[in-house]
């Protein structure tokens, strides 16, 4: 790659958050994507949430933190997450000496944007003898004020491995956070964050839905708001989603998630039927305007030129990385 070639690819990205560069239209993206992959030893993550096609052509599909996991185990030079912003910076702080590519910088999320890390240090200085339990979906700033991390799927036990006389702050889904002061019966103080995706699903166009497929088992991720978890026949995160409808004898599911998911669970289970839990808007599923932003072409560009590239000072990576092995440490105390 010359010179200017990479000057012209950092301008377009300075303006755009992305590599806005045409693309011949006579190229076949997969065989190039793969073609590049295998150049440039790269491993493509792709989360449940990202178009049909990405996930098709990823290494790997699935949650956040399990995807950087997963890359942190590889012997790949470059990582390219096709998924947003939050979730690249974990995978640079499980793989610091990895290259790790984002397709579009501005594929950043609803919930942790929801929550700047300035204006959480004051917050949290209000309660400067709480311990702080943040939710992997946050900033990497923000995991730097975190004493332990915490996933969907481990998040109560997280949660009830704190002794009951410490007080805890919970941040940033206050929808999770509701979720699990029922559950542990434990009270949190609770940041004001939340997810747009999982707060825009029409109570009554579910029930409605519920009606039309009375068989069908109502399935919800728990960032959605406390009325619609209450009527839920199953509760979890996007990969106990997936093993759940994989596993059941049910053969209907309506969910209530980011649509993309169905992607997954229609290639686990052919035979069964999948509907989008409708929105509160004229859209007929759920879609994340952020997770949509990635791309087969931005994709192809990302690996082409190695850009957008997530880079985080030491110290970032130091101590926010501790709440993640401070979590990953108690699972494993737990056997999860």
């Amino acid at each position: 790659m010359t010179d200017s070639a990479i000057a012209k690819a950092k301008d377009t990205l300075i303006k755009n958050g992305f590599l806005d560069i045409d693309v011949d239209p006579t190229l076949v993206l997969e065989d190039e994507i793969n073609r590049l992959k295998k150049e440039k030893n790269a491993v493509i993550l792709a989360h449940y949430y990202q178009e049909a096609e990405i996930q098709e052509i990823a290494d790997y599909v699935g949650d956040s933190l399990g995807l950087s996991q997963m890359a942190a185990n590889t012997d790949a030079d470059m990582i390219v997450f096709a998924g947003v912003h939050f979730m690249a910076e974990t995978a640079k702080m499980l793989s610091p000496e990895k290259k790790v590519i984002l397709p579009d910088l501005k594929a950043g999320c609803s919930l942790a944007d929801s929550c700047p890390a300035p204006l959480f240090k004051k917050f949290k200085e209000k309660y400067p003898e709480h311990v702080v339990v943040s939710y992997i979906n946050c900033t990497a700033e923000l995991k730097t004020l975190t004493d332990i991390c915490c996933t969907s799927t481990n998040a109560v036990h997280i949660i009830e491995s704190i002794p009951e006389d410490k007080g805890i702050i919970f941040a940033p889904d206050k929808n999770l956070g509701l979720y699990l002061e029922k559950k542990t019966g434990r009270d949190l103080v609770l940041w004001n964050g939340s997810c747009m995706v999982h707060e825009i699903f029409s109570h009554e166009k579910i029930t409605k839905l519920q009606l039309q497929h009375p068989d069908a088992l109502f399935i919800a991720h728990p960032e959605c708001e406390p009325h619609l978890l209450e009527k839920a026949d199953f509760i979890g995160s996007t990969s106990a989603l997936c093993k759940f409808t994989q596993e059941s004898d049910a053969t209907e599911f309506i969910v209530a998630t980011e649509v993309g998911i169905i992607h997954e669970m229609q290639r686990r289970s052919p035979n069964k039927i999948f509907m989008p839990a409708p929105p509160n808007n004229t859209c007929a599923c759920n879609e994340c305007p952020h997770m949509k932003r990635n791309t087969m072409e931005k994709l192809y560009l990302a690996m082409q030129y190695e850009l957008p590239e997530i880079q985080l000072e030491q110290w970032v990576i130091d101590k926010g990385t501790a709440c993640i092995d401070k979590m990953l440490e108690i699972s494993a105390k737990a056997g999860l």
